[in-house]
């Protein structure tokens, strides 16, 4: 990464996710709530710094991510672990770790770009689900939803502050990110393409095991 203009910067645009996943069974639908996830989570985080803008205006830096591959989550386990989960924490009392096996994956490829093209900050990052932390969600793009916001927090932190994203203490979350991670609107319109987080009700689905998108109306656009 290129420190210097990336910290000078103070306007970003984003520009839609892509993902070269198609023709592997994913279904578009819930393929479009993983990439919208990215930028909306993506937004939010940039928020803390930078202006954004739109696609349409001119911005210091232009953000852009590429999903390069999704594990897909076994749902017949997912749904397995869930019921399995519940069970044994009624019964017992305390939490109970998913099963450890048909976890799901998430790999993506981002950079930001100034003004004359040239890339000032480049991020591959992948990540698999694990059994503690990331709930099993009946979907085959149950996990990879989930690890987007993880991959978002990460390149949002690297221009943020300019330095490597996985060194130092996690910082606490802003205001106007837990506002947007509840559903609230965020703090700026450009933000607005990418719809609004499912607050509360996402994560109760998400408690229960179900699909993102009985509660992810995805982008603006798209409603």
């Amino acid at each position: 990464m290129d420190s210097p203009p990336v910290l000078s910067a103070q306007t970003v645009r984003i520009v839609p996710t892509s993902a070269l996943v198609h023709g592997r069974g994913f279904d578009p639908g819930e393929l479009a709530l993983v990439t919208n996830a990215i930028d909306r989570a993506l937004c939010t985080g940039l928020s803390d710094r930078f202006k954004i803008v739109t696609t349409s205006q001119p911005a210091d830096l232009t953000v852009r991510a590429t999903v390069t591959n999704i594990v897909a989550t076994n749902r017949s386990v997912a749904a397995t672990s869930t019921v399995a989960s519940f069970g044994a924490s009624a019964a017992l009392g305390i939490p109970i770790p998913r099963l450890p096996i048909g976890l799901g994956g998430l790999a993506i490829e981002a950079e930001a770009i100034d003004r004359d093209g040239s890339q000032r900050a480049a991020l591959l990052w992948s990540r698999g689900a694990n059994m503690i932390t990331t709930r099993a969600r009946v979907s085959a793009v149950g996990d990879a939803y989930s690890l987007s916001s993880a991959f978002a927090t990460d390149f949002s932190r690297m221009l943020v502050t300019g330095k490597d994203p996985f060194k130092g203490m996690p910082a606490i979350p802003s205001m106007q990110r837990l506002r947007a991670s509840l559903g609230g609107d965020p703090k700026y319109d450009a933000c607005k393409a990418f719809g609004t987080a499912p607050g509360i009700p996402g994560l109760v689905a998400a408690r229960f095991g179900l699909p993102p998108a009985w509660t992810d109306k995805g982008a603006a656009t798209s409603r």
